[in-house]
């Protein structure tokens, strides 16, 4: 079996060298920069939509804390009928994506096991899950945590179960909660993901806790909580929440509450789908087309165009100076090439967004004119042959500019 499975992970590894990574695989951190899970908040938080991947990362520990109080339970040696009869209940008649964890049959759980909320295997989810633990105050591994001079401001939501809901392409929180500009935006609050320190053993009220704390942050309508830390995310009506039943410091009694706290499981995660697909269908191709095919941040392209045009004007200038000087000898005017050869550089930089230099460095931009080492072989290669025809483009350019003065007689004014 470690045979089969060595093999099937050296067969993934040589399949990644001809493709770009999947959605799955950059959230499942399962692939390396310029396009991991860190470069990828980055980029949603320059578009200012960095709360959408913040409500999935905490969704995805809310169901691995979960899947930790379902092991627990059996570890015990008590089923998950006796220790906890009305989510059993509820799992048995309506599903549940613990379907296998709890001991319902495969063909019980009515999503997929194959589901965003199943697609990391066991020990990346153990290392999901205790990596927050071991930081003081309990502090997040998440991305958000590593970016530099960031400062995180956390939205709230969580939601009832609700049936899956396939919107259309328009309708994604990329395209209806509105964008804010991508270039002057990299200092936008953020939010580290709720962590719950496992000093003991995880119980019920820790499911409840960590579900509420997703509902105030995320779900909630952001005018009926008074808190800088609450900012509702998009959801469609069918799958939007307006309350919690529920409260973390006080234990169920009624029969109604009861019931709802057997919902608290799967609370979450048809809005999780939901964000899953926008965050595949919407951002994650733009993700893909900046940093497999590009260098550069929006911030360093637009700087490189003002630089440029300034030094194409200092070198147009130059140029026409030494023809109508008639400066001697003439061969003075190749230096020339010089200025041209910057700004043709800078300003052919920003039309691909791609910087050849930086790319024969093997360096990719994360936040503007902060880079870190290209480690992705497909897009290695990608950005190299890119950065083999920008190089080619400046010098012929440059080449066509220089001979034009140079080959225009002298006419001293």
């Amino acid at each position: 079996m470690d045979d089969d499975q060595r093999q099937q992970q050296e067969d993934w590894l040589n399949s990644r060298k001809n493709r770009l990574p999947s959605f799955t695989e950059v959230l499942s951190r399962r692939t390396r920069p310029p396009v991991d899970l860190f470069m990828f908040y980055l980029f949603l938080q320059r578009e200012g939509a960095e709360d959408i991947l913040d409500f999935w990362l905490d969704v995805q520990q809310h169901e691995n804390l979960c899947r930790a109080y379902f092991k627990d339970v059996r570890k015990s040696g008590r089923t998950i009928k006796e220790d906890w009869p009305q989510y059993w209940d509820y799992a048995r008649r309506r599903g549940s994506i613990y379907g296998t964890v709890v001991g319902l049959q495969p063909n019980a759980a009515k999503r997929s096991t194959t589901s965003t909320g199943e697609m990391l295997n066991d020990l990346e989810k153990h290392a999901l899950a205790t990596a927050d633990e071991k930081r003081a105050g309990g502090r997040s591994t998440s991305p958000r945590s590593r970016t530099p001079g960031v400062d995180r401001e956390r939205i709230a939501s969580a939601s009832p179960p609700a049936a899956e809901y396939d919107p259309p392409r328009s309708t994604t929180p990329f395209s209806l909660s509105g964008r804010t500009p991508t270039l002057f935006n990299m200092r936008r609050a953020s939010r580290a993901p709720t962590v719950i320190p496992r000093s003991a053993a995880i119980t019920r009220m820790d499911l409840i806790a960590s579900a509420e704390r997703i509902f105030l942050r995320y779900l909630s309508p952001a005018n009926t909580v008074n808190s800088p830390e609450n900012h509702e995310i998009y959801l469609p009506p069918a799958l939007r929440v307006h309350s919690f039943p529920l409260n973390s410091t006080q234990e169920p009694k009624t029969q109604s509450e009861l019931n709802m706290m057997a919902h608290v499981p799967d609370m979450f995660h048809a809005q999780k789908e939901y964000c899953f697909r926008a965050m595949e269908q919407d951002a994650f191709p733009r993700f893909l087309r900046a940093k497999a095919f590009g260098n550069l941040t929006p911030l360093s392209a637009l700087v490189r165009l003002v630089v440029g045009l300034i030094v194409l004007w200092i070198g147009l200038a130059a140029a026409f100076a030494l023809v109508f000087l008639d400066v001697q000898p003439k061969s003075k005017r190749f230096f020339l090439f010089i200025p041209f050869a910057f700004a043709i550089l800078c300003l052919i930089s920003h039309q691909y967004e791609l910087d050849p230099i930086l790319v024969f460095l093997g360096q990719s931009e994360s936040t503007p004119f902060r880079t870190l080492t290209i480690r992705e072989p497909y897009v290695k290669k990608l950005l190299l042959g890119r950065a083999i025809w920008v190089t080619t483009l400046v010098a012929i350019c440059v080449t066509a500019l220089t001979l034009i003065f140079w080959a225009v007689p002298g006419h001293r004014l």
